[in-house]
């Protein structure tokens, strides 16, 4: 069997981590389409382990939560009976250090309970202060974050509400939210700092995730068809972004900002850690029970010019 050599290996996880589809790279790099997959899901299975073991032991005061829609195969509203459950709907749970810009936690899966509720655990097992926390208006946040911080945190949800332009055509009010009528803030646990509840900078990771993975890019045929490959690119394209991927504000890569590396990793790094047999334990994630206390809530009303203020509610 022949065996790709380091240098193309290289070329092709640089290309999957730069936007381009499985086809396109097998365009550039002259390798087959199968063997570009084989060498992504096997890469993207590593870093899902070396996510898991590098980021330990963090240091992180702000935090913002927020989750991400593509799907499986095809939409939910094309999924029929007897097509598999992983069909339709997955979502990218994330968990973001405001600060270091860094992606502490995440989880794929379908957007439940269940699902919010372990991104939460595993954010608790992976830092070791008391931070504050901002998610978005998705419900099951409040009990899940609660649940695993018990009294360790500062915790506040933001939603916002959206007005529509009757002006725009059919195709803009399908894929361009309209703009932010009003802002709530409730503040679930403790005291956080109302000046830092916030999800500006997840929802911008947002961008970056959808315009550098392909599978992500709306409009496209390169969506996932397999569950399992789909995890597996966004652990190759989450590793890529925290280690190897210079963030312009910073001047340094996310895991460099938090301290887990002292330089900027190359392509060719990423995947000899990624491949590199470890006998590090996957970190354990217990679930806890609390009481939750009652909530405090303000609200903020934005005009278009993005100015508001903060009114008890």
């Amino acid at each position: 069997m022949n065996t790709l050599s380091a240098e193309k290996q290289t070329r092709i996880i640089g290309a999957l981590c730069e936007g381009c589809s499985i086809r396109a790279t097998e365009r550039m790099t002259d390798t087959h389409r199968d063997t570009v997959m084989n060498l992504s899901v096997r890469v993207g299975q590593g870093c899902e382990r070396l996510h898991d073991r590098m980021m330990r032991d963090l240091q992180v005061a702000t935090i913002e939560l927020d989750e991400q829609w593509d799907f499986i195969a095809k939409k939910a509203k094309r999924v029929q009976t007897g097509d598999p459950d992983e069909y339709g709907d997955v979502w990218l749970f994330i968990a973001l250090a405001a600060n270091q810009k860094a992606i502490l936690s995440y989880v794929v899966g379908k957007r439940t309970p269940e699902n919010t509720e372990a991104l939460a655990f595993d954010l608790r097992a992976r830092i070791v202060n008391r931070p504050q926390i901002t998610s978005d208006g998705y419900a099951p946040y409040v009990n899940a974050v609660q649940d695993a911080f018990r009294s360790g945190v500062d915790f506040a949800v933001l939603t916002k509400k959206y007005v529509g332009d009757s002006n725009l055509p059919d195709a803009a009010h399908r894929y361009s939210p309209g703009h932010v009528s009003e802002v709530e803030r409730v503040v679930i646990k403790g005291n956080p700092n109302p000046d830092h509840i916030s999800t500006s900078y997840v929802e911008r990771f947002n961008l970056s995730s959808r315009m550098q993975m392909r599978r992500f890019t709306r409009l496209t045929n390169g969506f996932s068809k397999k569950l399992e490959n789909h995890r597996a690119a966004v652990a190759l394209w989450i590793c890529f972004y925290n280690f190897c991927r210079v963030h312009e504000t910073l001047r340094c890569t996310p895991a460099m900002a938090l301290g887990v590396t002292d330089h900027i990793w190359t392509i060719a790094e990423l995947i000899a850690a990624a491949l590199e047999p470890s006998d590090v334990p996957p970190l354990p994630k217990e679930p806890q029970t609390t009481t939750r206390p009652g909530t405090r809530r303000f609200r903020l009303i934005v005009g278009r010019g993005g100015k508001g203020t903060n009114m008890p509610h």
